[in-house]
């Protein structure tokens, strides 16, 4: 019964700041990098023994996977970056301050743009300075002016489905560390959420999420690790 992990990044600078990251490159804080610790610890603790780990090309689960491993003892594991495992893109919103993004716009509006399944916050401005589409990792990618939780699941699970899913059916336990809406993606499509039940599910910073799979691969409950 292979075990499927999810982790999403620990605390980020623009975590710690409350604004809106979505594709732009940020770092783990120092209490970021603390959680990816402990949850290293815990998952070390707990007997989990990933056979194979995949992360965005997002700084901030990478380093959330490296200093968990490393905390394993397993920092050679074989692991897989994706962008298609990316953060969803803010668009316009990305690099302001949510508070003052709702006091400019109102609560409802934000938590429109924040929490509705397919409506997309205003697209990034050509010229903005946290465009990404010159950085060398989405070279020949297509980089997205904005996403709404449904564009990311309809990047997220066709890579689920190629790239994961085949590992999971040889039987390996898989770790994935990425982010609150690619991971959200997961969980909606392993636990059969429903499009208005999934804008509510929120996913804390570094607390190891495991799905026992079955031998068809069909998921059990999932759960915290913290509680096994």
């Amino acid at each position: 019964m292979p075990k499927l992990i999810l982790i999403r990044h620990g605390q980020s600078q623009w975590n710690l700041e409350n604004r809106f990251t979505g594709w732009w490159d940020v770092d783990v804080t120092e209490k970021g990098a603390a959680e990816a610790k402990a949850a290293g610890a815990l998952m070390k603790e707990k007997g989990i023994h990933p056979a194979i780990g995949f992360t965005s090309v997002q700084t901030r689960a990478i380093k959330t996977m490296n200093i968990a491993l490393e905390e394993m003892g397993m920092l050679w594991l074989p692991v897989t970056k994706n962008w298609q495992l990316n953060e969803r893109h803010y668009g316009g919103l990305t690099g302001l301050d949510k508070q003052q993004t709702r006091d400019k716009h109102g609560d409802e509006q934000v938590h429109i743009w924040r929490r509705s399944f397919d409506v997309p916050p205003p697209p990034m401005e050509e010229g903005s300075p946290f465009e990404m589409a010159n950085d060398p990792r989405y070279a020949g990618i297509k980089v997205p002016r904005a996403e709404s939780l449904k564009d990311t699941i309809e990047r997220v699970l066709p890579y689920w489905e190629s790239a994961i899913v085949p590992e999971l059916k040889a039987g390996k336990d898989v770790l994935i560390s990425a982010h609150g809406n690619s991971l959200r993606a997961l969980v909606k499509h392993l636990s059969g959420i429903s499009d208005e039940d999934i804008t509510g599910l929120e996913i804390p910073t570094g607390q190891p999420i495991v799905y026992d799979m079955a031998g068809d691969l069909a998921p059990g409950e999932r759960y915290y690790l913290a509680d096994s």
